[in-house]
């Protein structure tokens, strides 16, 4: 009896923590969908948090504790979703195509996501400059983190595979990615009207030229041979003038 006593207490309790759980998932639903309608129609600057918390019918105390302040409810809007395109984004950088492709394979997904949300996107893009605190901000650096990892990856399996060739550490090259893109999405997402495929078709111009560099291999090849040249035909006209000499 106090066996059956017991279970029943136990089941009782893992029902209503059940429950507890499903109530602050549903207030943390609420409140993402209140700032992102706010943020929308209002802007950013013009939206107050007793405002969301009051179309998200919660307290504006019980909305601290899921956001500390309006940026920390930018990422509350965004963690989630930019988890799953970065997913999406590092499985598509696994295919062993040009170390170019995968990274417009890693990018693609970012530029079709922001293209959806302008408006919205431009305000996380300006607030995560400088993001390290925050009740979201744990969440937002490991999202970045996997990311950078992931073209570390990339960059490390290329030069493994003599598919590009450079001295430098994979961690310094995928940062010099990273920050390319970055200033390159800024860039875009700027425009009035931001397509995908234009952002896409620029990114790529801007990664071929770090990639490949400023000047033509050949070039650079002719120039190596033209030098290597005009050292020889130095040092033979100093021996020439020294047997002169010395005749």
């Amino acid at each position: 009896m106090r066996d059956r006593e017991k279970f029943d207490n136990t089941d009782s309790e893992t029902f209503e923590l059940g429950l507890r759980e499903q109530n602050k998932l549903e207030k943390r639903q609420r409140i993402r969908e209140a700032a992102r309608e706010l943020f929308s129609k209002r802007g950013y600057d013009s939206a107050t948090l007793r405002q969301i918390a009051r179309r998200a019918h919660v307290g504006l105390g019980t909305l601290f504790n899921y956001a500390q302040d309006k940026r920390d409810l930018v990422f509350l809007i965004f963690n989630e979703e930019l988890a799953a395109v970065t997913d999406e984004a590092l499985r598509a950088a696994e295919s062993h195509r040009s170390l170019l492709d995968q990274l417009m394979d890693i990018y693609k997904p970012h530029y079709e996501y922001f293209s959806k949300h302008p408006a919205l996107s431009r305000i996380l893009l300006k607030e995560l400059t400088f993001y390290s605190e925050g009740k979201q901000a744990a969440a937002f650096q490991e999202i970045r983190g996997r990311l950078i990892a992931g073209i570390e990856k990339a960059v490390r399996t290329a030069q493994q595979d003599r598919r590009i060739r450079t001295k430098e550490k994979a961690p310094i090259v995928a940062r010099q990615i990273f920050f390319i893109s970055s200033g390159a999405i800024r860039w875009w997402i700027a425009s009035l009207s931001p397509h995908a495929g234009e952002g896409l078709a620029e990114l790529r111009r801007l990664l071929e030229l770090q990639l490949h560099g400023l000047q033509p291999a050949l070039k650079l090849r002719n120039n190596r041979f033209e030098s290597a040249s005009n050292r020889n035909n130095s040092a033979r006209k100093t021996h020439s003038r020294m047997r002169m000499g010395a005749s």
